[in-house]
């Protein structure tokens, strides 16, 4: 019968509301009367009284129906909805005593008018409260064996806001609230009891309990991040709430309780940026990004539209790579800003020519890369002519057209690289820092930094994957550090680097303190519910396989070359002292490398690269 009432059409459930509220109305009168006069009193048949009583409800219900009362879903009533009925109930009351009186109803006393606004007031509310509490909590959550039990970590206002929102879910049912604040021990909040996190244990066991949700927006990265540590060993999943700006913005919903995100298991703070330096080379600016596609060149895309350049280029080879990032631009309807998708090859001098005069580009940021180790190692002519000569003759097509800014998007590979990639974004580090020496209009500048997170091909949508399909999670070996940053960090850094440049500047971004690639294999499966399976664990569920360095693969990536460098106003970014070539002494050596690769010719090729990047350790053996 429940079920078929919540089946029913809106306008019948509206019908069944206003039917009860009549219902209750007449009720209320008859009952304020008793009150008044301690014993059940029926005005006589006929009388003006008993007709005001029955006719009230064609008072009532215009009003209430004005006040929106029956507008109401039923399962998200709050205490907005419950003020309305009292406001609604109130305006009744006061024009039903003035219509008795200036109708001169006998037999009214005027305390009826006040009793019966607090019995009305009583019963609709309650009828309410009754019918939320059967629909959304009796019936539905009684009927779902599949719900998730759940406790929330902070009893702060996130965490109240977010108990509030999963009273309206089909898929979690809170269970009690863990806070760190003793003086809310055992107290009751919206129904749910406050818990040390002492007694967690304890409680996951009791209560089967499926996850643990953190609702603690404010704290800081660190703190969070000690709450995280402290949860992976029990055998549950953990996610957390969005930060205090979407709190701030009303934004909390159960579809918005995220997985723990990976950045928070690196225990560093964000800084702020400056808003100066962001727009610098963007703001009413013409702006071109190569490689807008990939993961890097996207959000350059993204945090770039948001910085009002006049102009926005999106540059890459991939036509559906292009495709998805310019759709997604062009979702954001950011004002007074043209989009232009262009595909086209940083190979293609003539291309790049063309383009760069046409939109009469200002600023360039080169993300245009492979990157991938192994593969470059396997195709090791088209990974050098990309990333080397790709930006050779992109460099010199932004002279050509006098561009006013050049960004080399580098990477720590670079450092003493022990792969191809490295070496290929080494020799491509050095072409700028030797035009940078030379006359021209362009400021050549470059930016190095480790791995990001989630990008294509990186360990940690890798490990999700694995983890998801019951694994094994597969590391190469088991003492391998790597750096971290998240992609709109470190792309908000470039920006700014980009801005500080006079030319020829080697920036490195400081990616906090390296992450042994099992350790956070660990967490991964342990935030994810499930243990680690080994010879210490042989009941665990998921494995840690080891596969092997792969080829070009080192243990360790440094940002630096040398020791000397220096600071920069932002203290996440230093400005590297390293050894440059100049153009007349590397113009012949890469010249020679070219016609290495055009011919494909692999001894020729490691040869080469290692006279244009001497610190170049090869594993290639002829």
């Amino acid at each position: 019968m429940i079920q078929n009432s919540l089946n029913l059409p809106r306008i019948y459930k509206q019908l069944i509301m206003i039917a009860v509220d009549s219902v209750i109305i007449i009720f209320s009168l008859f009952f304020a009367f008793f009150l008044r006069l301690g014993y059940w009193y029926y005005p006589s048949e006929g009388s003006a009284l008993l007709f005001m009583f029955f006719l009230s409800p064609l008072l009532a219900v215009p009003i209430f129906i004005r006040f929106g009362l029956y507008r109401e879903l039923i399962r998200y009533i709050g205490v907005k909805a419950l003020w309305r009925i009292i406001k609604a109930v109130s305006l009744f009351s006061i024009l039903f005593g003035l219509a008795g009186f200036m109708l001169n109803i006998s037999g009214m006393p005027r305390s009826l008018i006040l009793i019966g606004w607090l019995i009305a007031n009583l019963f609709i509310g309650a009828s309410r409260l009754f019918a939320l509490w059967l629909f959304s909590v009796k019936f539905l959550k009684d009927k779902l064996p599949n719900q998730k039990k759940i406790l929330i970590y902070g009893a702060g206002s996130g965490g109240r806001q977010l108990a509030t929102a999963l009273t309206q879910s089909n898929e979690y049912k809170p269970v009690a609230f863990i806070d760190d604040a003793a003086e809310l021990y055992r107290k009751s909040i919206n129904g749910l009891d406050v818990f040390s996190k002492n007694e967690l244990g304890e409680l996951i066991e009791k209560n089967k309990i499926n996850e643990i949700l953190v609702a603690i927006p404010s704290i800081s990265r660190v703190s969070r991040n000690e709450i995280i540590n402290n949860l992976k060993r029990y055998p549950v999943e953990v996610r957390i709430l969005p930060g205090v700006s979407a709190l701030a913005q009303g934004k909390v919903r159960v579809q918005d309780i995220l997985e723990v995100d990976i950045y928070d298991l690196l225990g560093r703070d964000e800084i702020e940026p400056n808003k100066n330096l962001l727009k610098t080379n963007i703001h009413h600016k013409s702006v071109l990004v190569t490689g807008a596609g990939g993961s890097i060149g996207s959000e350059l895309c993204r945090q770039i539209v948001e910085l009002n350049p006049k102009k926005l280029i999106l540059f890459d080879i991939s036509e559906s790579s292009l495709y998805l990032i310019e759709q997604e631009i062009n979702s954001l309807k950011i004002p007074d800003v043209e989009i232009f998708p262009v595909i086209g090859s940083v190979l293609d001098k003539e291309r790049l020519d063309y383009i760069f005069n046409l939109y009469n580009v200002n600023t360039i940021y080169h993300a245009a890369a492979y990157k991938h180790v192994p593969l470059v190692e396997y195709n090791q002519s088209q990974g050098v002519l990309n990333n080397t000569f790709g930006t050779l003759i992109a460099a010199n097509a932004a002279i050509s057209s006098s561009v006013e800014t050049f960004v080399l998007i580098s990477t720590d590979k670079a450092v003493r690289p022990s792969n191809v990639m490295g070496a290929s974004k080494r020799g491509a580090e050095l072409i700028l820092q030797a035009f940078a020496k030379l006359s021209h209009e362009t400021c050549f500048t470059m930016v190095r930094f480790g791995n990001v997170l989630d990008s294509s091909g990186s360990v940690i949508p890798l490990f999700k994957r694995q983890i998801k399909q019951g694994g094994p999670v597969t590391v190469t070996h088991s003492d391998i550090v790597r750096y971290f940053m998240t992609i709109p960090e470190a792309v908000e850094l470039v920006i700014q680097a980009g801005a500080m440049s006079h030319g020829g500047e080697v920036f490195v971004l400081d990616m906090g303190d390296p992450i042994r690639i099992y350790d956070l294999a660990v967490k991964m499966i342990e935030l994810s519910g499930f243990k680690v399976l080994d010879e210490d664990n042989p009941n665990g569920d998921i494995e840690i396989k080891y596969t092997g360095l792969r080829p070009g693969e080192k243990l360790y990536e440094e940002l630096l070359v040398g020791k000397d460098f220096s600071f920069t106003d932002n203290k996440l970014i230093m400005r590297a002292e390293e050894k440059m070539i100049d153009w007349s002494r590397l113009e012949p050596m890469l010249n020679n490398l070219k016609n290495a690769l055009l011919e494909n010719n692999t001894n020729d090729i490691y040869y080469n690269l290692k006279l244009v990047v001497p610190e170049f350790k090869s594993q290639y053996k002829k």
